[in-house]
């Protein structure tokens, strides 16, 4: 396998399991039966909805890092 593939390997295995985290996060709270359908939206999904989100531009933006060569970004500062 090419070591520059090898490189994309983990960021998208960590971008997957936190999703998956989330996701799963936010259907079972979802499913708390006390609170009103809009509240649990806004309390439950919204926020795991843009963290995967996130997540996912901090991905690509990896991908970017890894393209130009930037194996160590923490040596920049």
């Amino acid at each position: 396998m090419n070591t520059q593939r090898k490189k994309y390997i983990a960021p998208i295995i960590i971008t997957i399991f936190i999703a998956l985290y989330y996701l799963i996060a936010a259907m079972l709270f979802y499913d708390y039966n006390d609170l009103p359908f809009i509240i649990k939206i806004a309390v439950f999904v919204v926020p795991s909805v843009i963290i995967i989100v996130m997540m996912v531009m901090v991905l690509f933006e990896r991908f970017k890092e890894i393209k130009k060569g930037d194996d160590d970004d923490l040596s920049k500062y």
